[in-house]
């Protein structure tokens, strides 16, 4: 079943895998009576219908290749033809409490590690209890943090030159944390721009987010949106 959530100012995103992503515009197409025209931009697909709803893409991977360009009716072939070409993707998932860090080649892992470290929840009490339990906390996330980005540094690093994209997924306040990391500087400027929604990260979470990682998220707009 394809992933579903709303957006910002209206309409939904749709993840949609490559190998789907022709046949959903096709029925885009017809729910929407036709298609008056595509527009092809190196970093984004733009399909209007003939009913005035919009389904827009994001390019990953560095883009769609040639000049920007308008075709009459449905062309999105350059588009489903980029997102198909094989490629080695580092995987980089984080929460408080929990990493998973992976190479993933035409979806699937093939090198890994993942780790979970105690991290308390908020405390609700006042006083100097809670003084020290928030230092406690902090010090816990400080060491979860610091071992993602060890595993991360292990698993990615050495092997960075032979990966075509990075994606990351999980809490973005984690990841900012690990931006600032020295060592994860050239592994962090290497990163896609979408950054995946995922539970704890778990092996199972990585796995999901391997595949998921080669898909597209279409937004949708409908008329009047």
């Amino acid at each position: 079943m394809m992933r579903v959530r709303p957006v910002a100012g209206g309409g939904r995103a749709v993840e949609v895998p490559p190998a789907r992503l022709a046949g959903w515009f096709e029925r885009f197409a017809e729910r929407h009576g036709g298609v008056r025209h595509t527009q092809l931009e190196p970093r984004r697909v733009r399909v209007a219908a003939a009913d005035g709803a919009v389904a827009e893409v994001d390019v990953p991977f560095g883009g769609l290749a040639g000049p920007p360009a308008e075709h009459p009716g449905l062309h999105v072939d350059p588009l489903v033809a980029h997102l198909q070409r094989p490629r080695r993707i580092g995987l980089l998932l984080v929460r408080l409490g929990g990493h998973s860090v992976g190479i993933a080649e035409a979806g699937r892992v093939v090198a890994s590690a993942t780790d979970r470290r105690l991290v308390h929840g908020r405390h609700r009490a006042g006083g100097w209890s809670q003084q020290r339990f928030a230092r406690r906390r902090e010090g816990q996330a400080r060491r979860a943090l610091h071992a993602a980005a060890a595993d991360a540094a292990r698993v990615l690093l050495p092997r960075l030159a032979e990966l075509d994209a990075v994606v990351l997924g999980g809490d973005r306040q984690a990841l900012d944390t690990l931006r600032a990391d020295p060592r994860l500087a050239e592994l962090m400027a290497r990163a896609e721009p979408r950054v995946l929604d995922v539970p704890e990260p778990r092996r199972d979470v990585l796995d999901q987010a391997a595949a998921r990682a080669l898909a597209v998220e279409v937004v949708v707009r409908e008329p009047g949106e």
